[in-house]
């Protein structure tokens, strides 16, 4: 049995099942049950949530994949994991264990055998009866992008895509959960997207982006609409600019065959930073339904208009992380990784400004910054505003005074602070910077959800709020294809080199500096 949530951990519960959504009986599918993914985050998830919030006891899991095993081989390898990956203080002990294991199953198949697919309709089938999870499925591609299709095309053969009813009972519900990257380019997305509705409604599709699981990305919603000092200065009329970083401290490790192909501008400018993008600029929506959200992101990567090669030239700028130290410790040069071509122009790193052509911020620039290999991990947005009209103090009086910036910590270090002016105590009338923080787990007392927790709970009560639309994608698609496709006929010199434990090439601090700027490095 879950075990009885504790008076502490209330409002975290609250935080998983919102008012009034409670999970039905259901089974997960998981395709590439074997693989990092399931391993590291969507198993200890699924226990976490089974014991602490909890699922209900017609709960069940099914894990589809290639390597041959039985259920009791496959509870064994899952428990494995949960004990290494969950946080200590959430382990469960050994009843839990035992309770969540006995709900575990293993389907072996390849992904294009039409027989594996029938075999796992009929285990759907025996565990709708004798575990009463009401044909309600879950299916969840935890597999190379290069598997979506076939396991699309094969679920649509089955007849697994078709949510069913019985006698007396309300219809049951099939959903499909897809991880990024969603296609490599605007072409594959739209092709992708048409495979996917063939078989699936539009409203059955989860796109998922785990960023948006986080407790911070989501607190920029409630920040912005839910104060009233905060709103009406955010626009053109008070914000200078706007910066975006997403920074990794570590190399590539051993993507390297994921990470050539991709480069940093589709593995994060495309889906975590434009999302974080949209949620920063978007108008307010008009209820918390989740298609007024997504409409009002979609209205925003709209309004960016496509960059000609000109503007890629000036507006751009790509690198590559050489030979350099990180925290004390040596990092090798990308092209000196595991299965990088020494003559690779993958880019590692991604400087960009962009600019959204609405009322809200006409003329405001954007500068987003993401790469490998530099000094911290750290994503962050930094509202710059402008500076006041006149300075009734003298130059000496404020030197090194910035104007005010507010700064929302997505990760790690969770919160907001606020940058103002204050006066140094004393006679003489000297000012300095002073920051005003707030921190998530100071002021709540608990740490923010993990942001798979939030999104897997999301998929089983049906809310689609934090998943991405169809039409983001592609919207999302055309403004970085507009980048790449310009980036083809540049030389492989503009591919600039920096050292791994710094903030990037000087070619990206000259993009902002060009424009009486500096780069708000955390």
């Amino acid at each position: 049995m879950p075990k009885e949530v504790h008076p502490e951990s209330a409002l975290k519960q609250h935080t998983i099942w919102q008012d009034g959504q409670q999970p039905e009986p259901c089974t997960v599918v998981i395709f590439g049950a074997t693989g990092d993914l399931t391993q590291r985050k969507l198993l200890p998830t699924l226990a976490h949530l089974f014991y602490n919030h909890p699922l209900p006891q017609s709960f069940s899991v099914i894990a589809f994949a290639r390597r041959p095993m039985n259920d009791e081989q496959w509870r064994g390898m899952a428990l494995d994991s949960i004990n290494k990956y969950m946080p200590e203080n959430d382990r469960l002990d050994s009843e839990a264990q035992h309770t969540f294991a006995q709900r575990l199953y293993y389907c072996q198949s390849d992904f294009n055998d039409r027989e594996g697919y029938q075999k796992l309709a009929d285990q759907l089938d025996k565990l709708d009866r004798e575990k009463g999870t009401q044909g309600n499925h879950l299916f969840y591609l935890a597999t190379p992008p290069t598997t979506d299709s076939e396991i699309i095309f094969q679920l649509g053969g089955a007849g697994l895509a078709r949510s069913s009813s019985h006698s007396g009972e309300e219809e049951s519900w099939t959903r499909i959960v897809i991880e990024k990257p969603f296609g490599r380019d605007l072409a594959s997305a739209q092709k992708l997207n048409r495979e996917i509705a063939r078989v699936f409604r539009e409203n059955q599709t989860y796109r998922i982006d785990h960023y948006m699981g986080k407790e911070t990305v989501q607190n920029l919603l409630a920040f912005r609409f839910a104060n009233g000092i905060f709103e009406p200065l955010w626009n053109q009329k008070y914000i200078d600019h706007v910066q975006i970083v997403v920074a990794e401290s570590l190399g590539i490790g051993s993507r390297s065959e994921y990470y050539e192909q991709s480069g940093a501008i589709r593995d994060m400018v495309q889906n975590h930073i434009m999302q974080v993008l949209c949620l920063t600029c978007m108008e307010a929506p008009v209820s918390f339904d989740a298609d007024a959200i997504r409409d009002e992101k979609v209205k925003v990567m709209r309004a960016i208009p496509l960059l000609s090669p000109e503007d890629v030239a000036q507006r751009t700028v790509r690198g590559q992380y050489s030979a350099g130290v990180i925290n004390g410790q040596p990092q090798e040069g990308y092209k000196e990784e595991k299965g990088v071509s020494p003559d690779s122009v993958t880019e590692t790193f991604v400087a960009l400004k962009l600019f959204i052509e609405n009322w809200r911020w006409a003329e405001v620039p954007f500068y987003i910054r993401t790469g490998k290999a530099l000094p911290k991990r750290c994503t962050e947005v930094t509202i710059q505003f402008k500076r006041v009209p006149h300075m009734l103090y003298k130059p000496t009086e404020t030197r090194g005074l910035v104007p005010n910036r507010l700064t929302v910590r997505i990760q790690p270090d969770e919160g907001i602070s606020l940058k103002f002016a204050a006066k140094i105590p004393g006679a003489a009338r000297h000012l300095s910077d002073v920051d005003m923080n707030f921190s998530y787990s100071e002021a709540f007392g608990i740490e923010s959800p993990e942001a798979y927790e939030r999104l897997l709970a999301d998929c089983m009560v049906g809310d689609s709020t934090l998943f991405i639309r169809r039409d983001e994608v592609e919207a999302s698609w055309r403004i970085v294809d507009s980048i790449i496709n310009a980036w083809k006929d540049m030389p492989a010199s503009t591919v600039y080199p920096y050292k791994a434990g710094t903030w990037g090439p000087a070619e990206a601090d000259a993009l902002i500096q060009n424009d009486g700027h500096e780069w708000d490095n955390p």
